[in-house]
């Protein structure tokens, strides 16, 4: 919809004291013309807009009305809304309303606009209903517990020639998923009581978790942008932080240093750029893979920024917290893309059987960027295998997390104890592997390894995380790390959960927490008792 230019032409042209003949005679063109532009009836634009801007002696986005421009539109799909489109409104009327009662204007878009975000809130939690893995989860391990009571049943019913012991069997089993059922629907409506009662945005890192299960954790245009600054970056130089240097110096006037005092006295991180001096520090501890990762993401920041705010232009972010972190992690996206080009990683990485030490010496890299990048290698038709990835701290809570369609990850909080994320800090920086079992049957495989930020001194502490690959178990052979596990035998899988307060599991000698139950109580039949239980003179 055009915006009422002309209305401001005439405004200014009166303002000025300036005939309508006047102003067309010094723009070359007819009065007649003029009057239809002022009366909106002509476009306008190019240079003859230039000229009328320049006439006038004012700015042209001024004139051009940028911020009327989103208000009509605003208005425009205020009256395409189903309730309001049967009204009979006139052609110009949204025009005029924003030309003469502009306040009035802004008042409808803004009603419109918290209606549509009502409307939306209701819809997001409508398809957290239907779609949130938990709830997904546990709805499925009803219907599968519904089917095996009945199918046992009617074996029950309809086979007359059972034995006494047969009998017994299929009762047992019928008693075993009674019980298995009754604490899945405990865990269900437990979940329903304790989630947060906010909208969909109740936090930037929801957010930003939506977007990556919207996306499949794989951004195309991203991976395009990618593709474009590596070769770019190639023509100049072998790809590292050397040809990354020179080519920011270049295009961007940044200078990138290393070693020294950091940017401000105390500064507790290993990177750092100062977007008003053009200078990125590294400190003298952190590693080349650190390096090359950041200064690829910066590069990607400076020289793609379209890629990022297209990618980002349709998600929902409330805040400007979110806004900003999301933009973070598209730029790391973006950064993981060009120092893993997605044909290469892919090739390398089946032809080694995904053997992750292998990958990060074949890039130069750390062992969790692989890993990250292992996560985004969904292109339809060219896929790796399906992997989701947790990080943890020492104290055990989960700082970063990407799912795995089936698996339920907690997205903050703690996970199950007995997970190879946390097994990985008994065995620094070697990788534990371990097949596990969960309580629906659902088997998979977990690779997990501590990761280390180097100490710049000795006052300072290293920071240590765990890092966590899962993919399903069907997958396993098809990695380095499948060799010499019983992959057939489910005996010899870990029993483990998601948690502790969502695990059904209630004879585990690990569990930590109760598991979730209807208004905060816990199973009163046989519960064990926890760790934090036992009296203070009793041995563990």
């Amino acid at each position: 919809m055009r915006a009422p230019i002309g209305f401001r032409i005439s405004n200014r042209r009166k303002s000025l004291k300036i005939s309508q003949a006047a102003l067309a005679r010094s723009l070359g063109i007819s009065p007649s013309y003029l009057n239809l532009i002022e009366n909106n009836k002509r476009d306008i634009g190019g240079a003859l807009l230039n000229r009328v801007a320049a006439q006038l002696q004012i700015d042209i986005d001024e004139l051009a009305g940028r911020t009327e421009q989103k208000l009509l539109q605003e208005l425009e799909e205020a009256h395409a809304d189903p309730l309001l489109e049967s009204l009979p409104f006139r052609p110009d009327e949204r025009r005029e309303l924003v030309a003469q009662y502009p306040a009035s204007a802004t008042a409808l878009a803004r009603l419109h606009r918290a209606y549509a975000t009502a409307q939306s809130n209701a819809d997001a939690y409508a398809d957290r209903l239907r779609s949130d893995p938990l709830l997904g989860e546990l709805l499925h391990q009803i219907l599968s517990g519904i089917t095996a009571v009945r199918s046992s049943a009617e074996i029950l019913e309809d086979v007359g020639d059972l034995d006494e012991s047969e009998r017994r069997q299929f009762l047992a089993a019928i008693s075993r998923e009674a019980r298995t059922l009754s604490e899945v629907a405990r865990n269900l409506i437990g979940q329903f009581e304790t989630a947060s009662e906010s909208r969909r945005s109740g936090s930037p890192a929801r957010e930003i978790d939506d977007l990556i299960i919207e996306q499949h954790n794989h951004f195309p245009l991203l991976e395009e942008a990618a593709e474009h600054l590596r070769a770019q970056l190639e023509r100049a130089g072998s790809f590292g932080p050397a040809t990354l240097t020179t080519l920011l110096a270049t295009h961007f006037g940044i200078e990138v240093t290393a070693g020294g005092p950091p940017p401000e006295p105390g500064f507790p991180g290993q990177y750092s750029f100062d977007a008003t001096t053009r200078r990125m520090w590294f400190a003298g501890a952190s590693t080349l893979a650190t390096r090359q990762f950041q200064l690829a993401r910066l590069y990607g920041e400076l020289a793609a920024p379209d890629a990022i705010a297209l990618t980002l232009q349709n998600a929902l972010l409330s805040t400007p917290t979110a806004r900003r972190l999301a933009a973070r992690a598209a730029g790391s996206y973006l950064a993981g893309a060009i120092v893993f080009p997605y044909g290469q990683m892919l090739q390398r990485a089946e032809s080694c059987a995904y053997d992750l030490d292998h990958l990060r010496q074949s890039f130069n890299a750390s062992y969790e960027q692989v890993a990250h990048r292992l996560v985004t290698l969904r292109r339809p038709g060219q896929e790796g295998i399906p992997f989701g990835f947790l990080r943890s701290d020492p104290a055990g809570r989960l700082t970063k997390h990407f799912p795995l369609p089936g698996l339920l990850l907690p997205n903050s909080g703690h996970a199950c104890p007995l997970w190879a994320i946390y097994g990985a800090f008994r065995t620094p920086e070697a990788l534990l592997r371990q097949v596990v079992r969960f309580s629906d049957g659902s088997r998979y495989l977990f690779l997990a390894r501590t990761v280390q930020r180097r100490a710049g001194s000795f006052r300072e502490q290293p920071a240590i995380s765990s890092v966590m690959l899962a993919c399903d178990v069907l997958h396993a052979d098809r990695t380095i790390y499948g060799a010499g596990l019983d992959l057939s035998n489910p005996a010899a899988d870990i029993p483990v959960g998601p948690a502790c307060r969502l695990c059904t599991r209630r004879d585990c000698a690990s569990r930590q927490e109760e598991p979730l139950a209807p208004g905060g109580s816990t199973a009163p039949d046989r519960a064990p008792l926890l760790p934090h239980q036992f009296g203070l003179g009793d041995p563990a």
